[in-house]
């Protein structure tokens, strides 16, 4: 697959006949301050919930070479390496790496400084390609998922905020969860219809979905009882109402063949 030549940093570049200018939204996600959302009893909970979800996502590829694409945030890189995988992380810049410097062992893992959209690896170089906290943020996204199926060789695996949920009311709620969240950003959302149509363009199917809250992770926050939301997600899951509604929806792609 083609990919585009780079001029100089944060100038425009050609992908698949479009021009699209250098995204970095990896440099907040990679932030103090976001993590901060992710502080206390409910953030942990939420944390918890994605790697286990990422984990049991990979598990038929123990040990396998990955790469987290603007994986700066330090969320999945720990309990990569803790189950055994070999890990590779891209940020946009130095600065996205300062919390996994923090956070994990010395050549325990690599840092890689690399555009989104134009990663320095040959084709099918890691066996499984992460991005998480990505989708949400980008303009260009078929150019960001062309990417990550070009350098994958097994499988792709993605987080996004699905619109069929209760994200079809953000706009009106954007206030509220800005007061509860504080430093939140507007984002976008994305059809689960739409993403597949895309990988399968791009090589992959076999798309699997693990949505994985009913209720907005903003009225979690504000509730502050990880005990009560648990709870509370337990009947939205056992009522189906998270399988047909939740968000954000974690995506498992596997390379055709």
């Amino acid at each position: 697959m083609n990919h585009p030549d780079t001029k100089r940093p944060g100038s425009p570049f050609a992908f698949s006949g479009g021009a699209f200018p250098r995204e970095t939204p990896d440099i907040e996600t990679a932030s103090e301050g976001y993590a901060g959302r992710f502080a206390g009893e409910v953030g942990a909970w939420f944390l918890d919930i994605q790697a286990r979800t990422t984990l049991e996502l990979l598990r038929p590829w123990p040990g396998a070479a990955v790469l987290e694409v603007g994986g700066g945030h330090a969320q999945l890189a720990g309990p990569l390496l803790e189950a055994g995988y070999r890990v590779t992380v891209t940020g946009s810049g130095i600065q996205a790496g300062q919390r996994l410097a923090r956070l994990l062992p010395p050549g325990s893992y690599g840092f890689v400084v690399s555009d989104l959209l134009r990663l320095p690896f040959p084709d099918r170089s890691f066996e499984a390609v992460l991005a998480f906290r990505l989708l949400a943020h980008v303009q260009a996204w078929p150019a960001l998922l062309a990417e990550l199926c070009r350098v994958a060789r097994k499988v792709v695996v993605v987080d996004y905020p699905e619109k069929l949920s209760v994200n079809l009311i953000s706009e009106k709620l954007f206030a509220a969860k800005l007061a509860v969240e504080k430093n939140t950003r507007p984002f976008h959302l994305y059809y689960g219809n739409s993403l597949a149509s895309e990988f399968n363009r791009l090589g992959f199917s076999g798309l699997v979905w693990r949505p994985q809250f009913f209720l907005p992770m903003a009225l979690h926050r504000g509730l502050g009882k990880a005990g009560l939301s648990r709870a509370a997600e337990g009947v939205c899951r056992a009522l189906g109402l998270t399988r047909a509604l939740g968000s954000p929806v974690i995506l498992r792609a596997s390379r055709l063949g």
